[in-house]
């Protein structure tokens, strides 16, 4: 999990931050990204893609994270950003924020994904990054969690849509909400929503 980041290595880089998004295909809410700054050489198997940890280990491992990282950045674009720009560039404004909140600038950038950032910071886009590369795997879980706790908590305000389970995501039961209450204030609007209906 930490090849990438030694090959950055051995060209001479020396502070290599990993990131990744959370939060690209839901219905609501905003997508958020994470950029991440590990210590060389630093390991550490927990530190997985974030789609195969439970929520509890997530949890966990958002708080090694926070303790063991040099520097931790996040961005964000909302629902209006979204429908105003479109979901890829609103992903990428989020990156650019989530870079340009390191308290340490990187020489180096790893990007889960295929499309770059429009910073002057050399990087290297890794399909499948967070299943690749052990930075890039620490920017989804604190983006993951970030995102989570955000929708957990405008849970109370929506409270038919239940998105303290679902996060916004375009589940059986979010569509039937849909269907019945229409859309919420954090909606994207520009989303196509086939709502389910009850037979």
């Amino acid at each position: 999990m930490d090849s990438f980041e030694r090959d950055a290595r051995r060209r001479g880089y020396a502070v290599i931050a990993g990131i990744d998004e959370a939060g690209r295909g839901p219905l609501a809410g905003p997508v958020i990204a994470a950029a991440v700054i590990l210590p060389p050489d630093y390991r550490n198997g927990d530190i997985r893609d974030s789609k195969v940890l439970s929520p509890s280990k997530r949890d966990v491992m958002f708080e090694v994270i926070r303790r063991d990282a040099l520097s931790i950045g996040v961005g964000a674009a909302d629902h209006v950003t979204i429908d105003r720009v479109n979901i890829l560039r609103a992903t990428i404004m989020a990156m650019q924020q989530a870079v340009s909140a390191l308290a340490i600038p990187p020489d180096f950038i790893l990007i889960d994904g295929t499309h770059g950032i429009p910073v002057p910071i050399p990087q290297k886009t890794i399909i499948g990054g967070d299943t690749r590369s052990v930075s890039v795997a620490a920017a989804s879980i604190v983006a993951k969690v970030t995102r989570d706790r955000m929708m957990q908590d405008y849970h109370p305000r929506f409270p038919c849509y239940n998105f303290q389970k679902n996060k916004g995501y375009g589940t059986r039961e979010h569509r039937l909400a849909i269907a019945q209450y229409g859309f919420c204030s954090i909606h994207r609007k520009t989303f196509t929503v086939k709502p389910c209906r009850e037979k």
